[in-house]
């Protein structure tokens, strides 16, 4: 009756505790439970900061692409001064040295010539306000009239062109105001358009846009757009210089 007894006793007992067990699993405990909600709040956290992020990058591209027009295919330009030389003879007293400044009449240099039996020393006079920059001959060189002896420009005047797409012009305006920023050069610069090209870039390029084939494929043009930056005196800027545009619509 003991033994039988005591096996009773064990049987329970192991039963109570496949019922604490099961009670167990099916309860976490409270500490369980509350790293479960502390990584929901986490990972919902992380998602809605990644749709703001999104919705934010998403405005701000089409805000772009409503109230601007932008492109990177601009350079600084001005108008080129080309030097020439007025009669045919040797080069002297030449002072057209790259960097060197003149006003408009001042003489940077002499033909000397050959008039009937007289030897003239004809007068080289700069064109207009410019900077040499880039001089195409030496002093004691013989040239031939109309040869160019050097080209320059006038620093203080410069502008930006911008060649924007074909598809895209009617977008822009002459008085559109401009953002301008030229590679090297902190800051914008602001900018107005003053004038927009009756002709694609490539019309008067060496090799134009053509074919002769049946199965030309139409290629996407662009057009010149002048934009005025205002007195570029002491800026530091010279013509062929990149920039970046962004014309307000």
């Amino acid at each position: 009756m003991i033994a039988v007894h005591g096996d009773g006793a064990e049987i329970e007992k192991r039963e109570e505790e496949e019922m604490y067990s099961m009670s167990a699993n099916a309860n976490p405990t409270p500490n369980n439970s509350g790293t479960t909600f502390r990584r929901m709040i986490l990972v919902n956290l992380i998602i809605l900061i990644v749709l703001i992020a999104a919705a934010i990058t998403g405005y701000y591209f089409y805000n772009q692409s409503t109230l601007y027009l932008k492109t990177d295919d601009a350079q600084v330009a001005g108008n080129q001064i080309v030097v020439s030389a007025p009669a045919s003879g040797k080069l002297i007293n030449w002072q057209g040295t790259n960097g060197s400044t003149f006003s408009a009449g001042d003489e940077i240099g002499e033909i000397q010539t050959q008039v009937g039996n007289k030897t003239v020393d004809v007068p080289i006079d700069m064109p207009a306000n410019g900077t040499i920059a880039q001089n195409e001959v030496m002093n004691n060189e013989f040239v031939a009239a109309g040869t160019p002896l050097a080209y320059a420009y006038d620093l203080n005047h410069l502008y930006i062109v911008a060649n924007i797409k074909e598809t895209q012009l009617q977008n822009v305006k002459v008085g559109d105001q401009v953002d301008v920023w030229v590679a090297g050069k902190a800051g914008s610069i602001s900018g107005t358009v003053t004038q927009i090209g009756d002709a694609t870039a490539s019309t008067f390029s060496l090799l134009p846009n053509q074919s002769t084939t049946a199965d030309y494929t139409p290629v996407t043009q662009v057009v010149p757009v002048e934009i005025s930056i205002g007195t570029t005196a002491g800026s530091g800027l010279v013509p062929g210089m990149s920039a970046t545009v962004r014309i307000h619509k």
